[in-house]
């Protein structure tokens, strides 16, 4: 009966470490698969339908070109009150003649030892513009560009269900179609906010320290240890000094805590 036992025991153990691994394989499955159907509704301008994968949780945010969108009323009014007007005259879904392609790739998901949050890292190549034909009809005239970023997001499940919780996007660079990214000029970049809401009507709720774009090479801390060391990135490693010079003198380390401008 011992050794019976024994083996009960065992397999009782063997049966719940299983549950535990499918249950993380079905979660990162899960984010995977929402994040990636957030870049498909953003693709096509479905602003709605983008806002409705954020948590309802209060410490829910955006955090965009400097501007930190706070709780679901800030996600609503970045992407219904900022995006929709600029880009598709308020209406939710696309306009004929204009092209926002998100593909979103090279994805590495943890889920957190309480099983109810995670982190993801995602890369974005976007490719948008205006076709020819609508030059005359649509407010940004005729443009095409390129931009690529990272994203560090954190997600939450309520009820049962994975949600965006924070998202964190830092664009790396924009560039023309015609000049490419290394002719870009620094004061073509979308400029980052400096008024919130409501002062600014579509603005940000905080304004944030950290700012970057090309050709600011600093690397985006990763959520996530090396897999063999165990170690993370020292913060010197993740700057960006001239060629030749100290490290010390460079900008400092970007971070994934919230932060605010000074």
């Amino acid at each position: 009966m011992g050794s019976a036992g024994n083996e009960v025991a065992e397999l009782k153990e063997l049966v719940e470490s299983l549950r535990k691994e499918v249950t993380r394989l079905s979660d990162e499955g899960e984010i995977k698969k929402l994040h990636f159907k957030y870049g498909y509704y953003l693709d096509k301008c479905l602003y709605q339908e983008v806002v409705d994968l954020y948590a309802d949780d209060p410490g829910t945010f955006v955090e965009f070109i400097g501007g930190r969108y706070r709780k679901k009323a800030g996600v609503a009014r970045l992407y219904l009150e900022r995006f929709a007007p600029r880009f598709v005259n308020g209406r939710n879904g696309p306009v004929h003649g204009f092209l926002l392609d998100h593909a979103q790739m090279q994805d590495i998901i943890d889920i957190r030892p309480d099983g109810k949050t995670a982190c993801g890292r995602f890369r974005t190549l976007m490719s948008a513009g205006t076709h020819k034909s609508v030059q005359e009809t649509h407010p940004r005239g005729f443009v095409q560009w390129w931009e690529g970023g990272v994203y560090e997001n954190e997600y939450i499940k309520e009820n049962g269900i994975w949600k965006i919780w924070k998202l964190k996007y830092f664009p790396f660079w924009h560039a023309s179609f015609e000049k490419g990214w290394s002719n870009k000029e620094i004061g073509e970049f979308v400029p980052f906010e400096t008024k919130t809401y409501p002062e600014n009507e579509t603005g940000p709720d905080e304004v944030v320290e950290q700012l970057m774009l090309w050709p600011d090479t600093r690397v985006v801390p990763f959520h996530y240890t090396h897999p063999v060391t165990g170690e993370q990135v020292k913060d010197d490693d993740l700057r960006a000094p001239e060629w030749g010079q100290d490290v010390k003198d460079s900008l400092p380390p970007l971070t994934l805590a919230e932060t605010k401008r000074p």
